[in-house]
């Protein structure tokens, strides 16, 4: 417990400061901006998907509804596999939380590796598939920007999505992965790295080995990084976690083989690979040694010593944030008012006045893990011709739609943004 505590410490500054950064830039950045120069099969679209991607705060599941929804609105595939390379690997929150524990070095690189990785595996995909046509027959109907109006409404926006959704999307996560750094402090020996020193490729495959197929988000492998240098994994070999980690897992390998198909997805995965390898060998055979760890050493004094009151301060409102959104998360309340602990709202089992049960269909939507694939699914469904309402409850993964829409075109929106529907 000691050593997730020293974590948090170190960490828990910087966090509130990326989470604030994370709703500013959710606030006042109008959707639209994401969406205007990707459409064309050219480098410019996949630098600006690129460009897009790196300061997003979205996660490794966050990324592949955004990503869908930027294809539908007609991205090309060269953008879209651009954006999905570098969106996930780093952030906002995750450069300044970075930055806390790893070093500024580390805070630079990263991002800078993220974008050149995304740059080559985005035209490399144009490369692939410049023979292709390009099809906008499936791009949905753009929905109205609902951001809030006004200075004041936007600051509260920033506010709610900073330290309420975003918590509720990754604070999961970011506990899941100060636990395993503790327990890799305490369990695996000193040495136990050691034996490979001579050997970085080999370690960095290791590595590419337990990363690429499991789930962690660019915030929550910081500290599991942490704890493998401290027990003396190089600093290339903890790029490679921090790159291949939070920039792919089995989900989003299989969406985008369902959605850009198996030649977008092979070349989706040697790019994020290649790059992690290539950025690894830079940092341990080109690079000093002693830029990259410098800080880990600092840390590892600092185990030691008692923590500022500031960072205390900092982890305990930490703490209250992230127990209340995920209290939030699981304690559900319909609009109506009524709790909703079930997969359905009691209220739909009485008419109302204004609505009709044969325009109201429930449908149940797998595969969503945060507070934006919900927000995707339902600017999605808002966006079919017909639709009158649409809610989406990510607790219980039910999705209701009202207006005349078919079964069939709703439930192939709710697939062609990555997830699985079907009707109740």
């Amino acid at each position: 417990m000691r050593e997730i505590w020293n974590l948090i410490n170190e960490m828990s500054p910087y966090l509130l400061l990326g989470f604030g950064f994370a709703g500013l830039l959710h606030a006042f950045v109008p959707s639209r901006v994401y969406h205007r120069y990707l459409s064309k099969n050219d480098f410019r679209s996949v630098f600006w998907a690129a460009m897009i991607g790196v300061p997003l705060p979205l996660c490794s599941c966050g990324v592949i509804p955004t990503a869908m929804s930027l294809r539908k609105e007609g991205a090309s595939k060269g953008a879209t596999t651009s954006f999905l390379i570098a969106t996930p690997q780093t952030g906002v929150d995750s450069i300044l939380a970075t930055a806390s524990l790893l070093g500024i070095p580390f805070a630079i690189i990263r991002p800078i590796a993220a974008l050149v990785t995304a740059l080559f595996g985005g035209q490399l995909v144009n490369i692939a598939t410049r023979n292709e046509k390009s099809d906008n027959s499936e791009v949905i109907r753009k929905a109205s920007d609902e951001r809030p109006k006004g200075f004041w409404n936007k600051i509260k926006e920033a506010l709610k999505y900073g330290y309420f959704e975003m918590m509720q999307d990754i604070g999961k996560w970011l506990m899941i992965g100060l636990v395993v750094a503790g327990l890799i402090t305490v369990f695996v020996p000193d040495d136990f790295f050691l034996y490979f020193n001579d050997k970085p490729l080999l370690t960095m495959l290791m590595v590419l080995v337990v990363s690429v197929p499991m789930y962690v988000c660019a915030t929550g492998s910081i500290p599991i990084a942490a704890a493998l240098m401290l027990k003396g994994i190089s600093p290339g070999a903890a790029l490679v976690l921090l790159m291949a980690g939070p920039a792919c897992n089995m989900a989003s390998i299989m969406v985008i083989r369902k959605a850009l198909e198996k030649k977008t997805m092979w070349v989706y995965l040697f790019s994020i690979i290649l790059g992690a390898i290539t950025f690894g060998l830079i940092i341990d055979l080109v690079l000093p040694t002693e830029w990259f760890t410098s800080s880990i050493v600092a840390t590892k004094e600092s185990c030691h010593e008692a923590p500022a009151v500031f960072n205390v301060i900092c982890s305990v409102v930490l703490g209250i944030l992230l127990i209340f959104a995920l209290i939030m998360r699981r304690h559900h309340h319909c609009d109506c008012g009524c709790d909703d602990h079930d997969d359905h709202c009691e209220c739909e089992s009485h008419s109302h006045e204004n609505h009709t049960v044969m325009n109201k269909k429930q449908f149940k939507v797998d595969g969503m893990m945060c507070n934006h694939c919900r927000a995707n699914v339902e600017k999605g469904l808002k966006a079919l011709e017909g639709v009158e309402n649409v809610e989406v409850d990510l607790a219980s993964g039910m999705a209701v739609v009202e207006g005349d829409v078919s079964d069939e075109e709703v439930v192939k929106t709710i697939e062609g943004l990555g997830y699985q529907g079907k009707r109740m």
